[in-house]
């Protein structure tokens, strides 16, 4: 059995993905991190040597997660720290940062690249109600959403999402394979790809649920009893 938690790195969900891996008590938990970028997360390094596209992303999610009042990334710490509480495994199943952004910025043309430079500038001034406006039209169309995506920047909906979903879907299926049951959390974005290529019956928990427990539990959320002692930077 495979559920698939979609996630937001610049939200505050990180005790509705607690709540949820403690429900479904998976025998394995796969999280979209590889084992260096775990690393110099809870170490709050950043990644050695990163590529201008991956800074520009990161400082994007950065600024983002601030406006919402915390960290970008807790909630991978969370599933990881879940992961622990019921004694699952935990399985990094995204690709190697260093070398996926190293390979993007490669292949990517020059004009791609200036659209990106731009649109990240663009980024650094996007305010939290454009954020939510952006979101609603992937929510509500999100295939329209990421064809105008692809024809905006090719390069990145390939490296960045598409190569990425099939490599993840590949090891989540053989953490299935190996484990039994499995609780998978990866971004909103990844969610439909994968499991469209793992096919079969896939539980799926979007972004959108997640914040929905957010707005119900008032209170509750906010005084949860676990807490960090680490924080993630993307």
């Amino acid at each position: 059995m495979i559920t698939i938690i979609g996630v937001g790195h610049v939200f505050q969900i990180s005790e509705q993905v607690r709540e949820i891996i403690i429900g479904e008590t998976p025998a394995a938990v796969c999280v979209e991190l590889d084992p260096r970028r775990y690393r110099s997360l809870v170490q709050k390094e950043g990644v050695k040597n990163p590529s201008l596209a991956y800074r520009m992303i990161a400082l994007f999610q950065r600024r983002l997660a601030r406006q919402y009042g915390g960290e970008a990334g807790q909630e991978m710490i969370s599933a990881v720290r879940s992961a622990g509480e019921i004694g699952a495994a935990v399985l990094f199943v995204d690709v190697d940062a260093g070398v996926m952004f190293g390979r993007l910025w490669k292949e990517m043309a020059f004009s791609e690249k200036v659209r990106l430079m731009f649109s990240a500038l663009y980024g650094l001034f996007l305010s939290r109600d454009r954020l939510e406006k952006e979101l609603d039209q992937f929510q509500e169309n999100e295939e329209a959403y990421m064809t105008g995506f692809a024809q905006q920047f090719p390069t990145l909906k390939k490296v960045l999402i598409d190569d990425r979903n099939t490599i993840m879907a590949d090891r989540i299926q053989k953490a299935e394979e190996t484990y039994g049951s499995v609780v998978a959390v990866v971004g909103d974005g990844h969610v439909e790809g994968i499991r469209r290529l793992l096919g079969g019956a896939v539980k799926v928990i979007r972004l959108r649920e997640l914040r929905g427990m957010s707005k119900t539990q008032g209170s509750r959320t906010a005084e949860a009893s676990f807490s960090f002692n680490t924080t993630l930077e993307d």
